[in-house]
């Protein structure tokens, strides 16, 4: 017997909503608003996957019909997590950190319907290599406001672009979601369970 749901992405992301839309989903947005434990020297991966959890998990238990899309993307430079910066001063460091050096870019999703017991989650992994960045630059970048709401204080589409030298790997997974592999794994999932997304 088919099963129908909608679809819900438990995320505030503006670029998340877009990439989303940009593959042909119907869906509903509704804001997770978990608090995020900070990252204790595990693996960035199993960390990044944990949060998407959490954030599919609180929509998840409001609406136990739908079947909710959480996730969660964080920068890694020699296994340190950057987050989204606080200040003008952290932008800075990070941006700085990042300037001329390799690192990675992991987004985690978790698909949650609660009412079938089904959760999944996966993860994708972007290697970003930036030029060396001129300190104007920076300080440019972070006057228009753009890395506030962004993890390791760069989005990928918007000015920072300019200092990406080269990626490996799905360039929508560093703005946020990776297109690619969500589609497949979703449309696995709904053909495994019988789900039609209304």
């Amino acid at each position: 017997m088919s099963l129908k749901t909608q679809l819900i992405l438990a995320s505030s992301s503006p670029r998340r909503k877009v990439l989303l839309e940009q593959i042909g989903y119907a869906f509903k947005v509704i804001a997770s608003h978990v608090d995020e434990p900070p990252f204790e020297n595990d693996d960035p991966a199993l960390y990044a996957s944990n949060l998407a959890s959490l954030k599919a998990d609180e929509i998840s238990n409001q609406y136990p019909d739908a079947l909710v899309i959480g996730a969660d993307t964080i920068v890694v430079i020699d296994k340190e997590v950057l987050g989204k910066p606080e200040n003008d001063a952290s932008a800075y460091k990070m941006l700085s950190q990042l300037s001329g050096q390799n690192h990675q870019v992991i987004t985690a999703y978790s698909f949650h319907l609660k009412s079938a017991r089904i959760k999944e989650v996966h993860h994708v992994l972007t290697q970003v290599h930036f030029k060396n960045i001129h300190p104007e630059d920076i300080n440019y970048y972070i006057e228009t406001r753009a890395p506030f709401d962004k993890a390791g204080a760069y989005g990928i589409q918007d000015y920072s672009s300019v200092f990406v030298d080269r990626i490996e790997g799905c360039f929508y997974n560093v703005v946020g979601l990776p297109l690619s592999d969500l589609n497949e794994k979703l449309n696995n999932l709904l053909h495994r369970h019988v789900i039609t997304l209304i």
